[in-house]
């Protein structure tokens, strides 16, 4: 019997890709570990291995087809002995995904649901009164495979959203509610999610007159655009600022670069950030968290996450246990993943996970700026350029090189007291910068 490829999820996550490019074609043998395709998710680009062995028999999704939803059949392998003539549900396939691939044309109005900031998923289940039922992706993928009406269900996250834990205890099957008062208990979700802008008909007739380009949303924005203003919408988000004079960090860098300099090894202000993090976090283990929906989850190891800006957007590739690493097995780390990140050549478990996170806009010159969480990290350090200042020491005034930080903290995970000794901390480890080698 004729086996059906379908399209992969190559990252917990993913819910839709682009099928960039077919290795193989129509009347190829495979075997089990040969190259199929490269897929596209919204933040790389992986090949797509053989499970199975057997003759291609028919590719039903073409290659550079984006939109291309998870589990949906992209091709059929036979069996020995099997002919075409053998596939019978290859048609009804293709036309599954055919609507999709429309979708993500720019011409189309579908190609801008990235703005919408209530919508995170396109096709969100209505409750019995009609309104829109809010819950996670994995929420609604968990609930379709196990046959959850999510309209029965009571959401515990931010707003009544339904969550993965809540259709984890959930039995299959649920009904929505008959009686007039449950859809009253989940009312309170529509009213509390924040108006949707302008439609992107209303938008296009505005600028009717004045010459424009289209750019299409590719899957990297449209998940930075849903992630993003979700983090707006429904993290508590506060700020504290504090400063560190870099003039013995500077010195000490020095020093260092011309010990390591036949090693090949250059430490960059980066890298004593990212460690000086590393070890705050361990100093202040409190702090290192993230939001779980309805629960705080406590790493013990030290994952600090690092942007690093791409064409078309950005990854946050994680630096693992980097309270335990030295400052050049950091250095070397950062660049390889910063380089592949450039190509979008990182698997997702190298930018997925991390409690903390760094944003550097510092080398533009960029003095200070406030930085977005992204969830589900408890906080993000927004630093800025080093600049000469005057600074009142012992009753004199010096120039200093200063940098100024911010630190955007969740709420719900760290209060106040608790993100000043974090960044505390991580003043302390940068003013001396030796004691970080200890």
């Amino acid at each position: 019997m004729p086996t059906e490829i379908l399209m992969p999820a190559l990252s917990p996550t993913m819910e839709e890709g682009t099928l960039a490019k077919w290795l193989v074609k129509e009347g190829d043998e495979v075997k089990s570990g040969d190259i199929l395709a490269e897929i596209e998710t919204d933040k790389a680009t992986m090949e797509f291995e053989a499970v199975d062995e057997g003759t291609v028999g028919k590719i039903l999704v073409a290659e550079g087809t984006a939109g291309v939803k998870v589990n949906t059949p992209i091709a059929v392998l036979l069996e020995e002995g099997e002919s075409a003539s053998d596939i019978g549900s290859a048609p009804a396939a293709k036309a599954e995904a055919a609507p999709k691939a429309e979708a993500a044309a720019p011409a189309k109005p579908e190609a801008a649901p990235a703005p919408t900031p209530a919508a995170p998923a396109p096709a969100a289940p209505k409750a019995a009164d009609g309104g829109r039922v809010f819950a996670s992706p994995l929420a609604r993928r968990i609930a379709a495979e196990k046959g959850i009406d999510l309209a029965g269900v009571t959401g515990s996250g931010p707003h009544g959203r339904i969550v993965k834990a809540d259709v984890e205890g959930a039995k299959p099957g649920a009904a929505k509610p008959t009686t007039a008062e449950a859809p009253k208990a989940a009312a309170p979700a529509p009213a509390a999610a924040a108006p949707a802008g302008p439609s992107a008909e209303a938008i296009l007739k505005i600028y009717a007159d004045r010459e424009t380009t289209e750019v299409a949303l590719d899957g990297m924005r449209r998940t930075i655009a849903a992630r993003l203003t979700e983090a707006k919408q429904t993290i508590p988000h506060f700020y504290l600022r504090k400063s560190a004079k870099l003039d013995e960090l500077m010195t000490f860098r020095s020093m260092l670069n011309k010990q390591l300099e036949s090693r090949g090894v250059k430490l960059s202000v980066n890298d004593f950030i990212i460690k000086a993090c590393a070890l705050a976090l361990q100093e202040v283990p409190d702090a290192n968290a993230v939001w779980a929906g309805d629960r705080i989850l406590k790493l013990k190891p030290s994952d600090v996450a690092v942007a690093v800006a791409i064409e078309g957007g950005l990854f946050t590739p994680v630096l693992k246990d980097a309270q335990q690493k030295t400052l050049s097995a950091l250095s070397t780390e950062m660049k390889d993943l910063a380089t592949r990140a450039k190509t979008k050549k990182l698997a997702p478990h190298e930018y997925q996970g991390g409690s903390f996170a760094i944003s550097n806009l510092g080398m533009f010159g960029i003095e200070n700026f406030d930085a977005v969480i992204n969830p589900p990290h408890g906080a993000i350090l927004a630093v800025g350029a080093g600049i000469q200042t005057p600074v009142v020491e012992n009753g004199e005034v010096v120039i200093r090189n200063v940098m100024s930080m911010t630190l955007s903290v969740d709420h719900r995970v760290i209060d106040g007291a608790l993100g000043a000794q974090l960044l505390d901390a991580i003043v302390k480890h940068l003013e001396n910068p030796m004691g970080m080698l200890a």
